[in-house]
């Protein structure tokens, strides 16, 4: 049997700028096939709860928060909490995606204190707190990555979601989210994490100011840090949408974001899940996703916030979840954070 050597950077690069879409999409769909022989699809019910929408990263991307004393700030309530998560339950979802911002005012015991409320009163798996929330938290209470995330899964966090990657190359990070972690701080997390044992998925955030170059260079980092630790469950970028926030460029298209999607699957050759984003691209380019890579829906979002409050509400309920992916010739499977079958 002839071994297959990986791609590297350049041969990434030549066929993301010369390959045409649909044999982009078939190589993809190959890479697929070979990881998920059995013609599965499988999409997760939880619900985004946003802990609070007080934030001082001031991210020019993002339309959903409020900074520090704005009239429409709130932090969550334990009664609206337990409400949301009840009916998450009742929905038959498993999960909670649990979610804030760089909030200047909150400390560590805030958070261990809310997760275990959580965990005290319900049977639900807590997949919270991206890398910059937990590297700014470890930051002001002076304590280390290891001692800040030990805590956190001690009280109750199950996994990390890979939010706030946005691109992991500093010089588009100072541009779009000058106040947040750097690159080279987001992978600190995540490799502390693994190391501890917390699983994760890694994201990205494309179509703003960064180059086809800068995309690669994410990618790469990614698989080199997946190599090392073998802790991403899952890859997820999106496009970025524009509306309502401060950074002014045309809408991705459709077809860049399936080029880059099926280009992701063919680099990460070590991560086992890719997800397509239907919050930002809808349900019929969700459909077309399941033939350039992706062999996961992600999730059915109960609620989601900050993708509606740039002016983006696609919604999807279980029953449509699974029409979507048994009409695109696939069979629908219900899983866990940890892509178990439920």
């Amino acid at each position: 049997m002839e071994h297959k050597t990986r791609m590297d950077f350049q041969e990434a690069l030549d066929l993301y700028q010369d390959e045409d879409l649909l044999s982009l999409g078939a190589m993809a769909d190959l890479v697929r096939q070979e990881l998920h022989p059995d013609k599965t699809v499988t999409y997760v019910v939880d619900r985004n709860i946003n802990y609070t929408n007080i934030c001082g990263s001031g991210c020019r991307f993002c339309a959903f928060f409020r900074p520090p004393g704005h009239e429409e700030a709130y932090l969550i309530s334990q009664e609206e909490l337990s409400q949301k998560i009840q009916e998450t339950l009742n929905l038959g979802g498993t999960q909670i995606l649990l979610q804030g911002g760089i909030h200047p005012d909150l400390r560590l015991d805030y958070y261990t204190e809310l997760l275990r409320f959580i965990k005290t009163n319900f049977p639900i798996h807590v997949h919270g707190f991206s890398p910059p929330e937990i590297h700014y938290l470890a930051r002001k209470e002076g304590r280390s990555l290891h001692d800040t995330l030990e805590n956190l899964m001690e009280a109750g966090l199950g996994s990390i979601p890979g939010g706030g990657a946005e691109i992991l190359v500093d010089r588009v990070r100072k541009e779009v989210s000058p106040n947040k972690c750097t690159a080279g701080e987001w992978l600190a997390v995540m490799e502390t994490a693994h190391g501890l044992g917390l699983r994760s998925t890694a994201t990205m955030m494309f179509g703003h100011v960064e180059s086809i170059e800068e995309r690669l260079d994410h990618l790469f980092r990614i698989r080199n840090l997946q190599d090392r630790t073998g802790g991403f469950t899952a890859f997820i970028p999106w496009t970025f949408q524009p509306e309502n926030t401060r950074i002014n460029v045309p809408k991705a298209s459709s077809a860049e974001y399936l080029r880059l999607l099926a280009l992701s699957r063919l680099v990460l050759d070590n991560i086992p899940n890719l997800q397509a984003s239907w919050v930002t691209q809808g349900p019929k380019i969700a459909q077309v996703a399941l033939k350039f890579g992706a062999n996961d829906l992600g999730s059915t979002m109960i609620e989601e916030n900050v993708v509606a409050a740039a002016g983006v509400t696609f919604r999807l309920n279980r029953e449509d979840m699974i029409r979507i992916i048994e009409t695109a010739g696939f069979q629908a499977q219900q899983r866990d954070t940890f892509y178990r079958p439920i």
